[in-house]
């Protein structure tokens, strides 16, 4: 098992978790302790989650929330009993098929899919994250990428000159790796926060169904604004706490 492969399987692990005896967990946990780099990722990866479950810990239902599910769920209960046996046995058949047919023909998108990519690149951009390497020097990043083995020759749009650099991370992607770009817009930060402009470049051929337009195309993600686009064999991705018009202006 080499550090990629382990970083694919501790992307399943938890702080505190059961089932450490599962066999490819543990070799991935071996192997975090003694490579330096998968235990600072590791490391990473924790304090992420324990800060993701502390804010989880931290929402309380709607009141009364019970009680409108109770309701609801009694009057589509009623519902059911009024119809005809008749349209009911077809509305169960129906069901079978589509569960079937979900087995036949897959259960989603695959795992290497577009969509599971924006998700995984805007969802862990949009919560805590540790940069590896904090500095405004474009140059440094480009180094450090590369002798990370994250895409380097990456060509930044026109207007993300407008965008300050602070820094970069790595992040994991199948078998390959994913170069985290970190702007500052200008614009006032919320506490805690390091940067409200992220640019994610990763090698096209490892993401199934990547566009093929170099002209960005827009979607909200994670309730974020996006844009992804291809350049050459690289697949681009920026995302902004804002919206589309905010974000034209650094294409």
């Amino acid at each position: 098992m080499n550090i990629n492969e382990a970083q694919q399987v501790l992307l399943y692990y938890r702080p505190g978790m059961a089932g450490r005896e599962d066999p490819e967990m543990l070799a991935a946990l071996d192997l975090a302790k003694t490579s330096p780099e998968l235990a600072k990722w590791l490391a990473e990866h924790c304090a992420r989650q324990e800060l993701l479950c502390e804010k989880f810990r931290q929402l309380s239902p709607p009141p009364g929330l019970r009680e409108q599910i109770i309701s609801e769920q009694a009057a589509r209960d009623r519902q059911i009993r009024q119809r005809p046996r008749k349209v009911l046995a077809m509305a169960l058949g129906a069901v079978v098929l589509l569960v079937v047919g979900g087995i036949w023909w897959g259960h989603g998108p695959a795992e290497n899919s577009l969509v599971n990519y924006q998700n995984r690149m805007v969802g862990g951009a949009l919560r805590s994250y540790v940069m590896d390497l904090t500095t405004n020097s474009q140059a440094q990043i480009r180094s450090y990428l590369m002798s990370s083995g994250a895409p380097s020759d990456f060509k930044l749009p026109t207007g993300l000159q407008r965008a300050t650099l602070v820094g970069c991370a790595v992040e994991g992607w199948q078998a390959g790796k994913v170069s985290m770009i970190c702007f500052q817009t200008g614009r006032r930060l919320a506490a805690g926060t390091q940067s409200d402009l992220w640019l994610f470049v990763v090698d096209r051929a490892t993401v199934s169904g990547a566009t093929d337009h170099s002209d960005p195309q827009f979607s909200r993600i994670h309730d974020k604004v996006s844009a992804t686009w291809t350049h050459g064999d690289k697949l681009y991705l920026l995302t902004i706490d804002g919206d589309e018009r905010t974000l034209r202006q650094y294409l």
